[in-house]
């Protein structure tokens, strides 16, 4: 995209990554950008996650047997995947509609529109790192899905399988007697691993940090602690914002709000279906031989980001509301899951424990595109657990759309409307 010669503005509500990337890109079409969050730039979801961005993440939440593990999570407070107990109407609609969804057909059709901006958003990242001169731990190393149990790597060679044959992506399968000698940070033992090669990975608080100071020094106006309050609308248009630091007027108004999206659904006169999809971090000082690599452990539902300084456990999801607190067996569990498969220690002092809501659609896909009655509307939103992953080229579509352009991928499977 290139930079043209305009006198238009642009209000961006909501500084998470997919917020940075929207004035971003809004800011090279030539746009004034004004970016508000009622917190810090990316404090929220965009801060304590693993860092991948990860093309390998194909496969929608959708799957089949996803119900079932839900419905049992419902008695079990320690499940990984967790359902809490509810008698919200919105919530279990959306669990409605979902299982609706939980099913092969369904898999292959949500995988091929995320592959889409999966892979767009990839390319978009090796440009803009060098460009940018993002400082921000970029490594090239791929992904390593991590298996403790025969049955375990059997039934996750199915998903490889799948991805190989309708998706062109492949992984190289490792042997568990090789892995100790692949990376020195893994038990002996383990009955295998996949590795994803074209897997990248950051750390996020730095990608945020380095990214919107670039913004800063291009002009984007940040306002933190700038709570949205009210939208001002004329007939078919937004007229201004209400805020908690005074009106704002812009000519385009963009919500990447994450999570709190569906809260302003009345006034954007628009169905925003999201529920959040809480999720956990640990990150620790760096230990004594830890992993070199980026890796999951599927079978237990944790991530593991080794940085330059640091070593961070992450995972869980639970629909609990919008839940604040971090319990500290939640915190513990992401220990004792990791504890099997690596020879580090996992029991240092937290230097941070954390949690966020990851805005989670029914279909596992992002809301990208304007909404369906105001014209100067957009919304950028609904990213699941990739918004890491997905942020540029959701960026580069609004900015797209924005201005009237062809969109560089098909939008219309991200389009708000679909919710009719």
């Amino acid at each position: 995209m290139t930079s043209s010669n305009r006198n238009e503005s642009a209000i961006v509500v909501g500084a998470g990554i997919v917020g940075i990337a929207c004035a971003h890109y809004l800011r090279t079409a030539g746009l004034e950008v004004t970016v508000i969050d009622r917190g810090t730039v990316a404090g929220a979801c965009s801060h304590g996650n693993c860092g991948y961005i990860c093309p390998s993440h194909i496969p929608p939440l959708t799957e089949p047997g996803a119900v079932r593990i839900a419905l049992k999570s419902l008695f079990n407070p320690r499940s990984p995947f967790r359902v809490k107990p509810s008698l919200s109407p919105a919530l279990w609609n959306w669990m409605w509609q979902f299982a609706r969804r939980c099913n092969h057909r369904q898999v292959l059709t949500a995988g091929r529109n995320l592959q889409s901006i999966l892979d767009a958003s990839m390319q978009e990242y090796h440009r803009l790192i060098p460009e940018q001169s993002l400082d921000c731990e970029w490594k090239e190393d791929g992904l390593l899905y991590v298996f403790r149990t025969q049955q375990g790597l059997s039934a996750f060679a199915e998903t490889d399988r799948m991805l190989s044959e309708h998706f062109g992506v492949a992984a190289t399968r490792i042997a568990g007697n090789e892995l100790p000698a692949l990376d020195k940070g893994l038990r002996e033992g383990l009955a295998g691993a996949f590795h994803y090669p074209g897997d990248t990975s950051v750390r996020p608080d730095l990608l945020n940090r380095e990214w919107a100071a670039r913004l800063r020094d291009e002009g984007v106006r940040f306002l933190e602690g700038c709570e949205l309050e009210a939208i001002r609308k004329s007939e078919d248009r937004i007229t201004g914002l209400a805020t908690s630091q005074g009106d704002l007027e812009a000519d385009s108004y963009i919500f990447a709000m994450g999570a709190w999206s569906t809260r302003w659904s009345e006034q954007l006169q628009c169905r925003i279906p999201i529920q959040p999809g809480k999720g956990y971090s640990v990150t620790m000082e760096r230990p004594e031989n830890a992993p070199r690599y980026p890796m999951l452990f599927p079978e237990h539902k944790v991530g593991v980001s080794p940085f330059e300084q640091g070593l961070r456990l992450g995972s869980m999801m639970e629909f609990a509301g919008y839940d604040t607190s971090i319990p500290e067996q939640r915190i513990q569990q992401l220990r004792d899951s990791a504890r099997p498969y690596l020879i580090a220690a996992v029991d240092g002092e937290a230097r941070e424990t954390w949690y966020g809501w990851r805005p989670m659609t029914w279909d596992s896909l992002p809301v990208i595109g304007r909404t369906p009655a105001l014209e100067n509307a957009w919304l950028a939103t609904g990213h699941n657990m990739l918004g890491l992953s997905l942020a540029p080229s959701t960026g580069r579509m609004i900015a797209e759309m924005v201005t009237g352009e062809t969109t560089h991928i098909d939008a219309s499977a991200f389009s708000p409307t679909r919710f009719k």
